[in-house]
């Protein structure tokens, strides 16, 4: 069940941070709203993610998992340049989350 509390943090956090670029500063009130639920989203199933993931791996996991997702949509969706140190730093995001989850005995539960 941890997982899926984590999947909903890191779907909830790109929904808000994909809805704060298209806030505009926060003078539009629709993406504001959403930008703000979201977060609120997230930060609740980060917290129940934590009852049995350790906070530093949760975090990582919640916070790589985010870069590379809002990267992506930043990259297709706003037309955002990536260049190839950005893809490969996130490349290495992707393969920390990997090991993190193969390896460590931490994210078990």
């Amino acid at each position: 069940m941890s997982y899926l509390y984590l999947l909903i943090a890191v779907i909830a956090e790109v929904i808000a941070t994909s809805a704060l670029n298209a806030s505009k500063g926060f003078t539009q009130v629709a993406p504001t709203v959403i930008t703000c639920m979201g977060y609120l989203i997230a930060i609740y199933f980060l917290s129940l993610t934590m009852k049995s993931i350790p906070m530093g791996i949760t975090y990582a996991l919640w916070s790589g998992a985010g870069i590379v997702f809002i990267s992506t949509i930043g990259w297709v969706v706003f037309k955002q340049h990536l260049d190839a140190a950005a893809m490969i730093g996130l490349a290495f995001i992707l393969f920390g989350i990997v090991i993190i989850n193969v390896f460590s005995k931490s994210t078990h539960v």
